[in-house]
């Protein structure tokens, strides 16, 4: 298995990336694509994700099959097709529709730090998934989710936080999603073996 590297993505096979940019340590699955996104550090997808006009916050942890940033069809037009906006695949004097592509672009979804999008999720554009969220497998994101909130459903509705409120207040201020590569490697141990409060206990202050 290759190694993630601090200097340049690892992409696998199959994958192909466009006007993106990466921050150390970060991975894209085979056969996925990426475009006009900015990934933080040490945010992965894994394969087959469709990832289109996002910024991906640190740690972000995408599954498979997902859809972030869906763009849209001009349904509000008499007509919906390719054509209206791809005219040059059509038509050898039709150029394409530069100002629906710039629309398109301008949409922006936005991934906070340690968010974790389920497997065959689809995030709409212009939605924002807060800091430590999980959006359920197969949800349909329609609506901005809060720090560590846990949503599910079609559309998806809030099922619960994933902390008390107070802890999260505590996780927001302490803000590891932030530290260096050699800090993080220094609490390994803890980050795997404490709950939440009790590594906030070790680490405030």
């Amino acid at each position: 298995m290759p190694r993630l590297s601090p200097d340049t993505p690892l992409i696998h096979d199959g994958a192909r990336v466009a006007n993106s940019t990466f921050g150390p340590w970060c991975e894209v699955g085979p056969g996925s694509l990426v475009l006009n996104s900015d990934f933080g550090a040490y945010a992965y997808c894994d394969r087959l994700a469709d990832i289109a006009n996002t910024s991906v916050g640190a740690f972000s942890n995408i599954a498979a099959m997902t859809r972030i940033g869906p763009t849209d069809h001009p349904y509000r037009n008499a007509a919906q097709h390719h054509f209206l906006y791809r005219s040059s695949f059509y038509w050898d004097d039709a150029p394409d529709d530069a100002a629906f592509f710039a629309a398109r672009a301008a949409r922006r979804t936005t991934l906070g730090a340690d968010c974790w999008i389920g497997h065959g999720a689809i995030v709409k554009p212009e939605v924002s998934i807060g800091i430590g969220a999980i959006v359920a497998s197969g949800a349909v994101v329609t609506r901005d989710v809060g720090p560590f909130q846990i949503v599910a459903g079609c559309p998806a509705t809030p099922l619960r936080a994933r902390f008390p409120q107070a802890v999260i207040d505590r996780l927001l201020a302490l803000a590891w999603w932030e530290w260096d590569h050699a800090r993080l490697r220094a609490a390994l141990q803890d980050f795997r073996a404490l709950p939440a409060e009790d590594f906030l206990d070790r680490y405030e202050g």
